[in-house]
């Protein structure tokens, strides 16, 4: 595993997110709960950002189809719910899948995230 230095510590403050480049990857940062967390910014539904999503039970909640993920696993814990009646016809296009999570630490001011090959 490579750690890839991405930010600042001050550069994330609490509740604040960012997205970052990484390879061909674009990473969502979020600074939750006094822990930084670092995922595909991609819903795994229809690729679709999730950097506006509502952040609701440890998981942060796609703003588009409303598909949910754990931050600290990326385990999906509601799959594409709106809009009703019409949502689950939308969530059976792509079977339910996680969002990719990586590792991060904070060292020395800096932000890491850690990433195979990068």
């Amino acid at each position: 595993m490579n750690w890839v230095k991405v930010l600042s510590q001050s550069e994330l403050p609490q509740d604040a997110r960012k997205v970052v480049s990484i390879g061909d990857r674009k990473i969502l940062l979020l600074h939750h709960s006094g822990q930084v967390y670092a995922m595909d910014n991609a819903c795994p539904h229809l690729k679709l950002p999730l950097k506006s999503g509502k952040i609701q039970d440890g998981a942060i909640v796609c703003p588009f189809h409303r598909s949910a993920f754990d931050l600290r696993t990326g385990n999906v814990t509601a799959w594409s719910t709106f809009p009703p009646l019409v949502g689950s016809l939308l969530g059976a296009i792509s079977s339910a899948k996680a969002v990719a999570v990586f590792p991060t630490r904070v060292d020395q001011g800096s932000i890491f995230v850690g990433v195979e090959n990068a």
